[in-house]
């Protein structure tokens, strides 16, 4: 690998469309919502709120999965191995996220951004709905998994260009200097969802007896996904496309067609960057939050009630302190977030695991210590994956090589997880995993450039030493440099 400040290699850069425009434009200047007046901040809201609702409905999604794994059980697995088969039933949909991210992201740089969204959202939160209301084994036999199969394939693919999208929109949207603080709400949607679709079962579970539960209680929240995904499909028509975007149509520089032959051979480096750090990101997510609720229930032995109030006081913390971390990546760097929370959590994953175990305020205590040490990761995902790419080829490389490395160890984490203690009984195997992952991810930050406060507008990939924190500074001692900057 190159140095980490050299400055990336574009020799085979594919060249973008030719410009149309002759004017010279200065790419330092934000063209975006102007925060100083009432209707740029007002436009800035509903960006924020359009990103984050889709965040919000996915994750809603996952959040009543991984409470629901023990009806899904009953219900569609009703053998020997069912808990792995369901869980497995959740990785599969992962799988798909690839294929999703290689079809929506070049359509995303083509068409705009907008567009692909309200494509993404709908057949998301419908795939959501159909869980809901299918039929079960006993009812129709093998077709009942087959069909859930199909709808978590279905939820997948869409998903595959939900997230990378949302993000690039959110991204695109928000001043390059509050980019931290503003694209920190996408992952406040990330565990707003979550938080609510813990929060909804776990009412229903108190509100309904179990055998109610059993029956056709666990389908509600299912059902509830796809007024969610109306309200952010009508969020999102009512905005234009990214100010970036539309330059980029306007100077004629749009991407007109792209290949992952191409798109790798050109951005290898940020794509083999940012593999390693969603790689640490995303095993330390699905285990926090989509394994956990099965690791407190079958493996610690954890009333079903107490594991959920677990999981949504850390859920609770961690929302608390999300904007916090966005705004301070714009004043000190995304970098140093990354290095404090993965070196965090390479050090204190195994003692906190542990301490979970002990009691039930002990696992509450552990686990929020976790999550807010996981914050500074999820808080700038926004902020710092977009960056990696020039904006002609920002949807594509972002989905593609987020979607690639979450399908093969995001949504496999649970089910590794899961597998590995029952074959060992090794119960702190989550941790090591997780440990194992912020080892991967430290080498990945090591080399990834430093972008807060940089434009995002043009063809060349962001750069902050060009027109962000770092700007007149020497590249080779940008380390000592990361400090606020007036």
């Amino acid at each position: 690998m190159q140095p980490e400040n050299s400055q990336p290699n574009q020799l085979n850069n594919p060249a973008p469309v030719a410009s149309q425009a002759t004017d010279p434009v200065d790419f330092g200047e934000d063209i975006g919502p102007d925060l100083s007046t009432t209707a740029g901040r007002s436009e800035i809201r509903k960006a924020t709120a359009a990103s984050a609702m889709g965040n919000l409905t996915e994750w809603f999604d996952y959040g009543v999965y991984a409470v629901a794994v023990t009806y899904i059980t009953f219900h569609f697995f009703p053998t020997e191995g069912g808990t792995l088969m369901a869980l497995g039933t959740f990785a599969l949909s992962f799988l798909v996220r690839p294929l999703g991210g290689l079809v929506w992201g070049p359509l995303g740089d083509k068409l705009g951004r907008k567009h692909i969204l309200a494509l993404t959202i709908l057949m998301m939160s419908l795939a959501t709905f159909f869980i809901g209301i299918l039929p079960t084994f006993e009812q129709v036999g093998v077709l009942a998994p087959v069909l859930l199969v199909l709808l978590r394939m279905i939820q997948g693919f869409s998903t595959g260009g939900e997230y990378g999208g949302a993000a690039t929109f959110m991204a695109e949207y928000s001043p390059d200097k509050k980019r931290g603080f503003f694209g920190s709400f996408l992952e406040f949607g990330t565990l707003g969802g979550f938080a609510l679709g813990t929060a909804v079962m776990l009412g229903f579970q108190v509100a309904l007896s179990d055998e109610a539960m059993m029956d056709w209680g666990w389908r509600v929240p299912f059902m509830m996904a796809l007024p969610m995904g109306l309200i952010g499909l009508y969020l999102r028509n009512k905005l234009e496309d990214t100010p970036v975007f539309q330059e980029l149509e306007e100077r004629g520089e749009v991407q007109e067609s792209s290949s992952l032959r191409t798109l790798i051979r050109g951005y290898w480096r940020p794509m083999l960057i940012m593999s390693g750090l969603v790689i640490a990101l995303n095993v330390v997510n699905y285990t926090l939050l989509s394994y956990m609720p099965t690791y407190l229930e079958g493996q610690l032995g954890l009333d079903p009630k107490a594991s959920l109030m677990v999981i949504l006081v850390g859920e609770v913390a961690m929302m608390a302190v999300i904007p916090f971390a966005g705004s301070l990546s714009d004043k000190v760097g995304r970098k140093p977030l990354w290095f404090a929370s993965l070196i965090g959590l390479f050090v204190l994953a195994l003692p906190l695991f542990w301490l979970m175990g002990k009691s039930f305020p002990l696992a509450i205590l552990g686990f929020a210590i976790l999550g807010l040490l996981y914050i500074p990761q999820l808080a700038t995902i926004t902020a710092t994956f977009p960056a990696m790419f020039p904006s002609h080829v920002r949807f594509a490389g972002f989905a593609v090589t987020y979607n690639v490395a979450t399908a093969i160890f995001g949504g496999t984490a649970a089910m590794v997880n899961e597998a590995v203690i029952n074959e060992t009984d090794f119960l702190l195997f989550p941790a090591i995993y997780m440990m194992a992952a912020c080892a991967i991810g430290l080498v990945a930050t090591r080399y990834l450039p430093e972008t807060a406060g940089a434009s995002l507008r043009g063809t060349e990939i962001p750069d902050a030493h060009e027109t962000g924190i770092l700007a007149g500074t020497d590249p080779e001692t940008d380390a000592e440099a990361l400090v606020p900057r007036s």
